[in-house]
């Protein structure tokens, strides 16, 4: 079954050395890609789902549960069998020992397997991540299917080549007076144990995928605990990955669904001394919990940032206005990747097309957004919906804490009339007002902050970084020693840097096999996506050796 999937690796191991570009998955959605009925076919099978129970045989307490409602004001009314922990737990680590001794190379080509598998599913996974995130159905398809299945598989390599980087047999012979010492020795990888994945409302798939195949590929029990308002993706997921496993002679229980509808069952699982590695994406608040409380876990956290852009000068005024704009709009800034704090300095920037004044950069972003959000059609298929009440309630309360360069508007969706859908809020803020600017507000807000220069703009990144973290930072400059010491407070500040991006490149977006998404070198993330780092952690070496 699974053969045909050694040149898929290779390529794989080959990509994540080289850092080129190279994608597994197609991310265009269109017919001459897929056939002209796999998009159909998608549709109807995600509608074939809802208002229905979902089938996952596993075990349960026999209730069925299920709290999800499209942002798009859709019911969905999938239901899932609420779990029995401890069964589940215990049949984990009952499948552990035959999943350990398959070996690195059976692993993986079944994490490849299962993958492949996901990919012919993308359609149908496309409306399950539209319909639980809000993202719009063209973001959905490429950042739930293509993009997350690449990062899937990313995984696998990382943690394919860390298992294999070294022999695991060898004839040991030192020499000695007569007959040389002889023996043969065997080094097995041994998996930590059971593996904890909780998900994340906004990106179900994307970010759950890295954790959930670097742990199976390196021998552990997953255990998938979805966000309780994005749980239909990763159960399409898990039921792909327990067919899979079953087909392949292993035992369905190396991948198991944790749904609830309330709180309290990821606190469980994580403190459950079976479960050996944890991966969170989450509030700061919870992941902070976890570092400290799940002691026995090697626990791996993305958490809330504040992600900064410097503006000191630019060859490019309308192509950095332009870039800006379709960053803070591109699902209405509900991206942990999406920039929030503008720092300008008060006395303006050089461009191409003259000096502007940093009222006059204020103006020309507001017009850019506004320019770019002006038709109601073509606006929802960039910022989709919001996801939760909560990011409504941050943007309507934005104003009070500024001075309003741009106000967010109401969209009314032409397809889904139940939709929340709103455009970007740009306030200006003082400097001083790191109390604002300096922490995270999850969604479609930014903040314009005026800095007496470069150089302090540069010195705020450093600080607010270092305080709160950041997965990304973009700077603008047509000075090489700005840009390199940009760069130096990047490197300060532990956060991956964009310069100068003008076309089809966005600070919020990250190419797997190329990209690393989070650093674990500051406080948004105690991990990259995807390292070395990522995977060693996962399993041990264990050796044996006897005289031959």
């Amino acid at each position: 079954m699974f053969e045909q999937h050694r040149e898929t690796l290779e390529k794989a191991l080959a990509a994540i050395a080289e850092r080129g570009h190279w994608s597994a998955f197609p991310e265009s959605p269109s017919p001459r890609v897929h056939g002209e009925e796999a998009a159909e076919r998608g549709r109807e099978a995600f509608e074939s789902l809802l208002g229905k129970r979902f089938p996952l045989d596993q075990p349960g307490t026999g209730a069925w549960i299920g709290a999800e409602r499209s942002p798009y004001g859709i019911e969905l009314g999938v239901t899932y069998p609420e779990p029995a922990v401890d069964r589940i737990v215990a049949a984990a680590l009952a499948a552990l020992p035959a999943w350990r001794d398959a070996g690195p190379l059976t692993r993986a080509l079944t994490c490849v397997e299962i993958t492949q598998r996901i990919h012919r599913r993308s359609f149908e996974l496309a409306h399950a991540v539209q319909h639980t995130t809000g993202q719009a159905f063209v973001m959905a398809f490429q950042a739930g299917g293509p993009h997350a299945q690449d990062r899937a598989l990313e995984a696998v390599a990382y943690g394919y080549a860390a298992m294999t980087s070294a022999a695991a047999t060898v004839r040991w012979e030192k020499p000695a007076k007569g007959e040389p010492l002889v023996m043969d020795k065997r080094f097995t990888v041994v998996p930590r144990g059971v593996a904890l994945v909780i998900g994340c409302n906004t990106f179900p798939t994307w970010n759950a995928y890295p954790g959930l195949f670097a742990s199976l590929v390196t021998g552990n029990p997953v255990i998938v605990k979805p966000h309780p308002r994005a749980v239909l993706p990763l159960a399409v997921t898990v039921q792909v990955a327990r067919e899979t496993l079953a087909e392949a002679g292993f035992d369905p229980a190396l991948v198991s669904l944790a749904v609830e509808e309330g709180t309290g069952l990821a606190t469980a699982l994580a403190t459950d001394p079976a479960v050996r590695v944890i991966d969170f994406t989450g509030s700061t608040e919870y992941g902070d919990w976890l570092e400290r409380n799940a002691r026995q876990a090697l626990v791996h956290t993305e958490k809330a940032g504040v992600n900064t852009v410097v503006v000191d000068s630019t060859d490019s005024w309308r192509g950095m206005l332009g870039n800006l704009a379709f960053s803070l709009s591109l699902y209405s800034g509900q991206m942990c990747t999406a920039p929030q704090t503008v720092l300008v300095p008060a006395g303006g920037v050089d461009t191409d097309e003259g000096h502007k004044s940093f009222d006059e950069v204020a103006a020309g972003l507001a017009a850019a957004v506004g320019g770019l959000l002006g038709d109601d059609a073509r606006a929802v298929e960039v910022t989709g919906a919001l996801v939760n009440p909560d990011v409504l309630a941050r943007v309507e309360a934005a104003p009070s804490l500024g001075e309003v360069v741009l106000e967010s508007r109401a969209v009314k969706h032409p397809e889904f009339p139940d939709a929340v859908v709103r455009t970007p809020v740009i306030v200006k803020v003082g400097a001083e007002r790191s109390d604002v600017y300096g922490r995270e507000h999850f969604g479609p807000i930014a903040f314009l902050v005026p800095t007496a220069s470069t150089r302090e703009s540069l010195d705020v990144l450093r600080r607010t970084v270092g305080a709160r973290g950041a997965l990304t930072a973009s700077v603008y400059s047509t000075s090489a020693d700005v840009l390199d010491e940009a760069e130096r407070a990047a490197l300060d500040a532990g956060v991956n840097l964009s310069c100068n991006l003008t076309g089809g490149v966005f600070v919020n977006q990250s190419a797997a096999f190329s990209d690393y998404h989070g650093t674990g070198a500051n406080p948004a993330a105690t991990a990259s996506l995807t390292d070395p780092g990522y995977v060693a952690g996962r399993f041990h070496v264990v050796q044996s050796r006897r005289p031959v």
